[in-house]
This record gives C-alpha cells, structure tokens and sequence, in this order.
C-alpha cells in the first residue's frame, strides 16, 4: 500500500471512530433528556385513582353522605373557587379525581386558605399552563376546547409506558392564550385508565 493510500485511510479510519463516538454520546444524551423531561404522575389532591377508596378520601376531605354512593362525589371550596369530583366505581375504589377552578362557586369563606388540591409534582388549578409542560414534559396530544363559549386546551398525558400500577391518564385543560396572555390551568383529571 502506498504511504499516501496508508495516511488517507488511516484519516477515514480515525473519522468515522470519532463519529460513532459523537454519535453514542449524542444518543445516551438524547435518552437521558428523554427521561428528565418525561414524568408521570400519582396523585391528585393526595389520591392515587385505582387505589385510593372513598373511606381515605372521608378521612382527608369532608365529602358528607355523597361518599357513600358509587358514581361521582363532589365538594366545593368557596374560598378557592375550587372543586373535586372523584368518580368511583365497584368497590368504592376511586376511579378519577378532578379538580376544577370555577370562579363561579360561591359560598361563605370560612378561612383564609384554600385546599391544596393539586397533583403530586406540585401542579395546580391556576397555574400557567407552561408549569404543566415544565413538570411532565411535551404532553401526548394537544387538541383545543370550548367550555360554556370559552375557547380552551385540552393537553393529554399517557402514563402506560410508567407501567400497570399507576395511573394511566392526565388531562389538563387550559385557557387559550390570547392577546399577550398566557393560558392558565383550569382542570385537571387523573385517572386510573382511559378516559
């Protein structure tokens, strides 16, 4: 082989041995990006649906005898505007959660502070929108909504890659950002299989 033929080969050789480095750290960065930014979530309001029952859900929220029925249990914060619904079903066994900011629900303010309902990761009703995006990643899908002549996004989150025992769904409705504004959360729904 020709000293100019070795010395060009010997460049490709040292190339493409660099590349593929490039391209396995490039790779190991792109999955570990991939799973920062991809999170699920168990709980809303300190409930995990699928597992949580109406008696622990008695025990956190004052629910009355709604709980007591099969079907969709609801309770109402006039101080936050807030509201949980938590569907059940056989068993008595918590199906999904809701929380919903209604600046409609009204009553007398009894404290200061309103509940806490939000999910595990710290989302809630209230907040941007973006904080949905900066706690769980890209959602699944987006698709827009109307909600009383409100113009509104629905954002999905699919959890079955995190496995069978947690909850599989996340919705989180947001208004449309408008005019400057950012979209604000106004519903969210985890559930513990489609919805």
């Amino acid at each position: 082989m020709k000293r100019a033929s070795m010395q060009s080969w010997l460049c490709a050789s040292a190339l493409l041995f660099a590349t593929a480095g490039i391209v396995r750290v490039q790779s190991a960065w792109t999955k570990a990006e991939a799973q920062i930014q991809r999170h699920n979530e168990t709980t809303l309001a300190g409930l995990r649906p699928g597992q949580s029952t109406l008696g622990q859900a008695q025990k956190l929220y004052p629910l009355g005898d709604s709980a007591v029925r099969i079907g969709t249990s609801r309770l109402t914060d006039p101080c936050s505007h807030l509201m949980l619904a938590l569907d059940t079903g056989a068993g008595r066994v918590i199906q999904d959660v809701h929380v919903e900011l209604n600046e409609s629900i009204s009553g007398t303010c009894e404290t200061n502070r309103g509940p806490q309902w939000a999910t595990g990761r710290g989302l809630h009703a209230g907040d941007p929108a973006e904080r949905a995006v900066s706690l769980y990643g890209e959602p699944n899908s987006r698709s827009p909504s109307t909600k009383n002549g409100q113009p509104l996004e629905l954002m999905y989150y699919a959890f079955d890659w995190a496995g069978p025992d947690v909850p599989q769904v996340m919705e989180v409705v947001c208004t449309a950002p408008k005019h400057g504004t950012r979209g604000r959360v106004m519903e969210i729904t985890l559930a513990a299989g489609s919805l």
